[in-house]
């Protein structure tokens, strides 16, 4: 049992750092930078899916703005958990940009921005509402509750995605990586509301769809 409440948070609050920092890392190095080549869809899938076994029984592992928006949409999320959840992945996002622009790859070109059309917000719609919708059924639905399976349904989405739509939008379906993506400097501010607002559209609808068909 912990002590209290804030306790509690505060252990959420680390859980949802760690895991956000790491998958923002990998994403960077693995495909900012490339230091994975073509398997870095692989590297980013297995490192959110240890993250979330490693953090699931404690925050969630919602890792990802929209998502939590989406949970707490769906009732599975306390109301003051949302912004303090939000704050630190996305202090994790920016932190984990930092350290691989600064001290991971130093000596690198920084990279050049990826020039998005209008068919990234269709990417980035269509493929944070398949992770939402999965997450919300395996994750947050009380007929698979305690399944064994979640963290590899989630991961296996975002690698889905990232292989099939990586060369259209960047794949980040999380508000926290297009962050990271803007700090490393792949992606540019002005282009950043083609991700922003198809993620959180995507999250939101997949909410309602979810709860539509329980």
């Amino acid at each position: 049992m912990k002590n209290s409440m804030t306790h509690t948070i505060q252990h959420k609050l680390t859980t949802e750092f760690i895991g956000t920092f790491f998958l923002s890392l990998t994403i960077c190095t693995a495909a900012v930078y490339g230091s994975a080549g073509e398997f870095a869809p692989f590297g980013i899938a297995a490192t959110l899916m240890v993250m979330i076994y490693a953090g699931g029984h404690i925050s969630g592992a919602h890792y990802n703005p929209a998502v939590t928006v989406s949970i707490y949409l769906r009732g599975a999320c306390e109301k003051d958990e949302v912004l303090p959840y939000i704050a630190s992945q996305i202090t994790a996002a920016v932190s984990a940009a930092i350290v691989v622009e600064n001290l991971l790859f130093p000596d690198a070109l920084s990279p050049i921005a990826a020039e998005l059309g209008t068919d990234a917000i269709v990417a980035e719609l269509l493929f944070t509402f398949a992770l939402a919708y999965v997450i919300l059924n395996v994750a947050t639905n009380e007929s698979t509750s305690g399944n064994g399976y979640y963290g590899a349904a989630i991961a296996l989405v975002v690698l889905a995605g990232a292989i099939t739509v990586g060369s259209i939008s960047l794949a980040s379906f999380n508000p926290a990586v297009t962050i990271a993506l803007i700090v490393s400097g792949k992606l540019a501010i002005a282009d950043s509301w083609m991700h922003f607002v198809p993620q959180f559209v995507g999250a939101v609808s997949a909410t309602y769809i979810y709860k539509s068909t329980q």
